[in-house]
C-alpha cells in the first residue's frame, strides 16, 4: 500500500479509531529530543488520552461541530 491509500481508509475510520491510530504514530517518533515537555504536561497529555480511550462517545467530528455552532448562532 502506498501512503495515499493508508490515509484515504484512515480517514473513513470512526474518530475514535483516527485517534487512537494518530496516537500510535505520535509516540512511534522520537520528538523529545527535539520538543521537550514538562512532566505536568504529559500527565496532562496521558490524562486526556485515557479519557479519549475510555469513553469515545465524547469526540465530536470537527466539521460537524463547526456546522452546528454556525447554525445555532447564525
Amino acid at each position: 500500500m502506498n501512503i495515499e491509500t493508508i490515509t484515504e481508509q484512515a480517514l473513513k475510520l470512526a474518530p475514535a479509531a483516527r485517534a487512537y491510530i494518530a496516537e500510535i504514530l505520535l509516540e512511534s517518533l522520537d520528538y523529545e529530543e527535539d520538543f521537550l515537555v514538562s512532566e505536568a504536561w504529559q500527565q496532562e497529555i496521558q490524562k486526556r488520552c485515557r479519557e479519549i480511550d475510555s469513553n469515545p462517545s465524547l469526540l465530536v467530528d470537527g466539521e460537524q461541530f463547526m456546522a452546528d455552532l454556525k447554525q445555532r448562532y447564525l
